[in-house]
């Protein structure tokens, strides 16, 4: 592996635990024990109680994923989707869950137009017109009888307690909730849980979703015809048309979650297994690699070095926009697009002393998405492992909730090409590859992903939107030079689209000598606490919130990294008796 290039400033988690076990003489055949970081203190400890009930890392991911549906209605819930990247030690068999959300046969295109033409901004994003059919309780179900050792009945009943019981209103949640009441407070369903008390929630109250934990108990019991047949399918599609939506019972019943084979590719001795489509990740990270895998990047200084992965994340970015989609309906050069060939003939295109202008890589803006989404890493004592990521989209999905059912619906519709060319809510625009279809599956970032050498194994992702990826990629770049978990999970961020034809990054991320540096080569970087930057917009502070485990074969030790700019996130080992 290749040395630290350089030192970084890194925010140690108080949670987040140290090396959890002596040396090993010989690499370990088995984890000693087993480690989950996830995005709320709540979720991470529901994983770990299924564990010590004689539960698998798959009974675990569900566990987690629905807890942090309940404790984080911000990011995710059972009214989103998401993708589950497993391991199964026994057989040594990868595979990839997606279960994203699908189109409704009504959500056309020009459902979605102004009578003038334009987009209808408002539809896309909020209430009904905005939610796709959900795929979270699907993958619930799917994991159980497949992957786990444990009935829903039991991986279930921490989300069901802690919506029942309540738990603490932390700041991001009011403030989100606060940024997105005008839209919330349209639909009774959602002003029946959100205003429950008379007033809006406020960091500190006490939040209880009874309706929510009926639905999961519903879930529980009944299996896939809990969610998407009967009382909880009823409430769900009444919900919807009330609000002038137009679901079908029949295409709810008709979800199904899809097995794929995870994308594979080697970078500097790690095989690296992550998300195919309809995720962009996969194939933008194996082409990102693979163009900068030649130079070692440890040689390089940080200006130079923070030039070329920029200019891998802009080539990569640039592929995305236009051929990917949702496999089961177009055609994707993924081949080509994974190739090592190709991944050389476009390193050939990069000048190691200059910035390629995005606008001699043809095409039209695309400014950044938000960040509202969760992930989760697992690794337990038999060495399974999952890295899940799972969204409703925007800040509290939709907005909606069907009355009686506590599910915040998702507003991932806006993930379509809704009109070929334009940028959806967060700017991100796409052409026929990612069009509206019944039953497809819009485009995704999300990027959960495993990294193993033959000393090491880790999970890592993130939310963050478009900039998912390129988080994953730092992260991949940081267990690389060495990093421990948490020093990945803390490591500042930088990101590049292709278009905008600008360099984001965090605070602190660039020393004031790496921006000059990088505008002298011709980029143009966006700082913030700058004054207007360089095109007079203002970068968020921090973005993502990125969760990983690390399995040291070499020394028999499990360690976890956390998010420090996640105030409510824990990272936890358990050893094994």
């Amino acid at each position: 592996m290749k040395a630290i290039a350089h030192l970084l400033l890194v925010s140690l988690l108080a949670l987040a635990p140290a090396v959890a076990a002596p040396r090993a003489a010989t690499p370990a055949a088995h984890p000693p024990g087993v480690a989950i970081a996830s995005g709320h203190a709540l979720a991470t400890e529901a994983g770990l109680q299924v564990l010590r009930e004689g539960g698998n890392a798959f009974d675990a991911a569900i566990a987690v994923s629905s807890t942090l549906s309940v404790v984080e209605p911000i990011s995710s819930g059972l009214g989103g989707g998401g993708f589950f990247l497993l391991h199964d030690a026994g057989t040594g068999k990868d595979v990839f869950i997606d279960a994203r959300e699908t189109a409704p046969a009504a959500a056309t295109e020009a459902e979605y137009l102004l009578e003038n033409g334009e987009f209808n901004r408002d539809r896309a994003m909020n209430g009904p017109w905005s939610a796709g059919i959900p795929g979270l309780p699907a993958a619930f179900v799917h994991m159980a009888e497949k992957y786990g050792k444990l009935p829903l009945k039991t991986t279930l009943a921490p989300a069901m307690r802690i919506a029942r019981e309540g738990f603490p209103v932390y700041a991001r949640m009011a403030r989100g909730y606060a940024s997105r009441r005008d839209v919330m407070d349209r639909y009774p369903g959602t002003r029946a849980v959100y205003l429950a008390s008379g007033r809006p929630i406020a960091e500190g109250d006490i939040f209880r979703q009874p309706d929510l934990a009926h639905t999961l108990e519903l879930l529980a019991e009944k299996g896939f015809d809990g969610f998407y047949r009967g009382e909880t399918a009823k409430k769900l599609l009444k919900g919807v048309h009330d609000e002038g939506g137009k679901w079908t019972a029949a295409e709810l019943a008709a979800y199904q979650v899809r097995e794929r084979a995870p994308i594979v590719f080697d970078y500097d001795g790690w095989k690296i297994t992550t998300a195919p489509p309809p995720s962009s990740g996969g194939i933008a990270l194996a082409e990102m690699l693979q163009i900068l895998e030649p130079w070692d990047l440890s040689k390089l200084d940080a200006t130079h070095r923070t030039h070329l992965v920029v200019e891998a994340m802009r080539r990569a970015y640039r592929d995305r926009t236009f051929y990917l989609g949702d496999p089961d309906f177009v055609e994707i050069p993924q081949r080509t697009l994974t190739s090592a060939d190709y991944a050389a003939g476009l390193r050939a295109t990069i000048n190691p002393d200059k910035a390629t202008p995005s606008d001699m890589l043809s095409g039209k803006q695309t400014p950044l998405e938000d960040e509202e989404t969760t992930h989760f890493s697992i690794i337990d004592a038999d060495g399974n492992r999952v890295a899940a990521t799972q969204t409703v989209n925007l800040l509290y999905g939709s907005g909606l909730i069907p009355p009686g059912t506590g599910v915040l619906l998702n507003d991932e519709m806006d993930d379509f090409a809704l009109k070929p060319g334009t940028p959806n809510a967060f700017g991100v625009m796409g052409f026929d590859a990612n069009a509206p279809k019944p039953g497809k599956r819009m485009l995704s970032s999300m990027t959960p992903t495993f990294m193993e050498s033959a000393d090491k194994v880790a999970v890592l992702g993130t939310p963050g939107g478009s900039r998912i990826i390129t988080m994953v990629l730092l992260g991949i770049l940081g267990y690389d030079d060495g990093l421990d978990a948490q020093q990945v999970a803390a490591l500042p961020r930088y990101h590049h689209q292709w278009m905008p034809d600008v360099i984001q990054a965090e605070t602190d991320a660039f020393t004031p000598d790496v921006v000059k540096g990088l505008r002298a080569m011709g980029h143009t970087v966006d700082v913030p606490d700058e004054e207007g930057g360089d095109d007079g917009r203002r970068s968020s502070h921090v973005w993502g919130n990125l969760q990983t485990v690390e399995w040291n074969k070499a020394t028999g030790t499990l360690s976890g990294g956390t998010d420090p700019r996640n105030p409510v996130g824990a990272a936890k080992v358990q050893l094994s008796p």
